[in-house]
């Protein structure tokens, strides 16, 4: 089986936010977003060799992904976190302190997922929340560098040294970011380390990357690329397909869209993109060879799998390391069940590791 010639980051993902189905859009209270039900995930993940793991954010859905990472932070021995922060949610300055000392449980091996969606009860337009998120990773840069901070933005005003705490490193974790909009773009270029995306087919992710290093160019940064996909690996494709029309064969399009709508970015740029790619899908739902969009009928967000056997899934992934992504970002229903499958079937057989700040 062919090897990327470099290292990937394959991360895990932990249904914090009540995304955890038998049958897509079908509640069932075991896979429900609890402590016992998350830690399940992130220990499998743990257990099975991935090198990091998703711990993502929402209000009105499932458990906080900061309180959730110190909890499992003194169980894991090898496996990274990647933590979601909401920004605005708390005041930078104690973010910082909070991170750190996450980093520290961890042993240094934390990694923050940064979120630009609104707030709870605070809605606003993509430009200022855009700006708040570059003013927020200016601010928790320095300070998670060691560095004072004097601030004079739209959204904050302050002047604080660092607190006393710090990472193992000394140096501020790498911030994984998202999005689709023009908004979103620029902020990933001025301040990201690591751009994400959403599936997509192959010519529109070589689009968005050569797009994306223009912009960070610009700013006189580069920027590193992850992809956020589902997967469905089974020992024969034709298994993995049955697999998949199983996951939505009690969904109905009524339910799909209150499940969409109860995200609060499930009207973002990036979550159209993700209906567009949809829509020009074929009749079972693919968009290109072993590219399945049915997952987005009930999902706002990353809304398609991998689907395939072991050889299929591998090639795909080897593709997009091609084009030069280094981090993945996978799911599969039932996360727990989904993350021991592909740990046995294809991780092996890749080139993996964490990402480090190092190129």
């Amino acid at each position: 089986m062919p090897i990327p010639p470099d290292p990937v980051e394959i991360s895990w993902f932990a249904a914090l936010c009540d995304d955890d189905y038998a049958y897509l859009g079908v509640p069932d209270p075991l896979l429900a977003s609890s402590w016992e039900h998350c830690r399940e995930i992130v220990l499998r993940a743990e257990h099975g060799g991935f090198d990091n793991c998703l711990l993502p954010s929402g209000y009105a859905l499932g458990i906080d992904s900061v309180a959730f990472g110190g909890g499992v932070a003194p169980e894991l021995e090898r496996l990274a976190l990647l933590v979601a922060v909401r920004c605005g949610e708390v005041w930078p300055p104690m973010l910082a302190r909070q991170l750190a000392t996450l980093d520290q449980m961890l042993g240094g091996r934390l990694t923050i997922n940064i979120i630009s969606s609104d707030l709870a009860g605070a809605p606003l337009e993509s430009g200022p929340r855009y700006r708040r998120s570059i003013e927020v990773m200016e601010i928790l840069r320095a300070l998670l560098d060691g560095e004072p901070v004097v601030h004079r933005g739209e959204f904050y005003q302050l002047e604080v040294e660092p607190p006393r705490l710090r990472t193992v490193s000394g140096r501020c974790p790498l911030f994984y970011f998202g999005g689709f909009s023009e908004d979103a773009r620029e902020a990933a270029a001025r301040a990201a380390d690591v751009f994400l995306m959403w599936p997509d087919r192959i010519e529109m992710v070589q689009e968005t990357m050569a797009d994306m290093k223009q912009r960070a160019a610009r700013h006189g940064r580069t920027l590193r690329f992850g992809y956020r996909v589902h997967v469905i690996v089974r020992e024969s494709e034709a298994a993995a397909q049955q697999a998949a029309r199983q996951l939505v064969s009690r969904l109905d399009d009524e339910s799909g869209e209150a499940i969409r709508r109860r995200s609060l970015d499930h009207g973002s740029a990036g979550v159209r993109r993700q209906a567009e790619v949809r829509g020009v899908a074929d009749d079972e739902g693919y968009v290109e060879p072993n590219l399945w969009t049915g997952i987005g009928r009930a999902r706002s967000g990353c809304g398609a799998a991998l689907v395939g056997d072991p050889d299929q899934i591998l090639a795909k992934l080897d593709r997009y390391a091609e084009l030069g992504i280094e981090a993945f970002i996978l799911s599969g229903y039932p996360h727990a069940d989904e993350a021991d499958l592909f740990a046995r079937d294809v991780l092996p057989n890749l080139n993996h590791g964490p990402l480090s700040r190092a190129r």
